[in-house]
């Protein structure tokens, strides 16, 4: 009893309700975990990698990612861009190709980032284009936290998971995977990763299902300062990256949106938004395909190095010939 009064505590200086609290005691199974999930932060107590650069990945389908990952996106073995599973990936499933992964493990950033049943998403090539920029002294981490369909209160602290039961079948499945607590799930990522590097970015790719809200940059914030407070970080030093859904050009459904995700930074200072102008959807106009999350991606980390004012490097031109192409060709067998 006494351990859950101390979590009571704990919860509600977070700002959590006593309902949501509650909630939080059965999720985590009593007595036991619950005094886990308290020492938390004492568990991992690793000296942090100052050349360990972190990002919270966070967001509704388009950062869960729709598109299947196709050849290039799979050759991917560079270890300096690594992922933190958030859930457990069964070997061999659905999109995901390799051995088991196991949630709060770090691996090498290898598409689907999000679940097994995921796909390619922006964070994909926000990491690589960061590694191919930055020195190589330096390791891109992310914690990538997504659910196709959610709104941005789903994503909020104060979420109160017995609604969820109101929310359509396979919605109530993906939630399952986060325990029905979205933030939570990425706190306890974070707080295992803080001990071994340090953040510097959040990426937020949200707004279909908000479509037309205009206190959306309210409830962004919201998040953006419960996450910076729980996990003792300044504004400064962790920028929040918006991203536009599918754009006008492309028949996007939801580009109404755009205009207010554009107004980011009136509501939060130390924030940017990314374009989405000419990246090419998939047939519903509510989702990327591979082209448009590869151009997405790239986006995120140009706007990220802007931010910094770290100046991305020139991408070299590469003067071939089909004489020294074939010889090339021959000299791999």
């Amino acid at each position: 009893m006494k351990l859950k009064k101390l979590f009571f505590i704990a919860l509600a200086a977070m700002g959590l309700s006593a309902q949501t609290a509650k909630a939080q005691i059965e999720m985590y199974g009593g007595a036991q975990k619950t005094e886990d999930f308290l020492s938390q932060s004492k568990q991992f107590g690793t000296t942090p990698d100052p050349n360990f650069w972190l990002f919270i990945c966070i967001g509704q389908s388009n950062m869960e990612g729709a598109a299947t990952p196709e050849e290039q996106d799979y050759a991917w073995d560079n270890n300096r861009f690594q992922m933190m599973a958030a859930v457990d990936f069964p070997a061999n499933t659905g999109r995901y190709k390799g051995e088991g992964r196991k949630k709060y493990e770090w691996y090498t950033a290898v598409p689907p980032l999000c679940r097994a049943h995921s796909g390619l998403t922006p964070a994909d090539y926000f990491g690589r284009t960061l590694v191919e920029n930055l020195p190589d002294s330096i390791k891109i981490g992310i914690i990538h936290v997504a659910i196709g369909g959610c709104k941005i209160e789903h994503l909020m602290k104060g979420y109160d998971p017995q609604t969820v039961t109101k929310e359509a079948g396979w919605f109530q499945n993906i939630m399952k995977e986060y325990d029905n607590l979205p933030y939570m799930r990425v706190l306890e990522c974070a707080l295992r990763a803080s001990h071994q590097g340090v953040f510097k970015g959040i990426l937020l790719h949200q707004g279909c299902s908000n479509s037309g809200d205009k206190r959306w940059p309210a409830m962004v914030n919201v998040v953006y300062q419960d996450l910076l407070n729980d996990l003792h970080l300044k504004a400064q030093d962790v920028p929040l990256i918006a991203g536009e859904v599918v754009n006008a050009d492309c028949g996007g459904v939801c580009a109404g949106m755009n205009p207010i995700i554009q107004t980011i930074a009136e509501t939060i200072p130390t924030s940017t938004w990314v374009s989405s102008a000419e990246l090419p959807c998939g047939p519903d106009h509510l989702h990327f395909n591979a082209e448009g999350y590869r151009g997405l991606g790239k986006r995120y980390a140009e706007a990220w190095m802007k931010y910094n004012h770290i100046e991305k490097k020139e991408e070299p031109v590469i003067v071939t010939t089909v004489v020294k192409a074939k010889k090339a060709k021959k000299a791999k067998k």
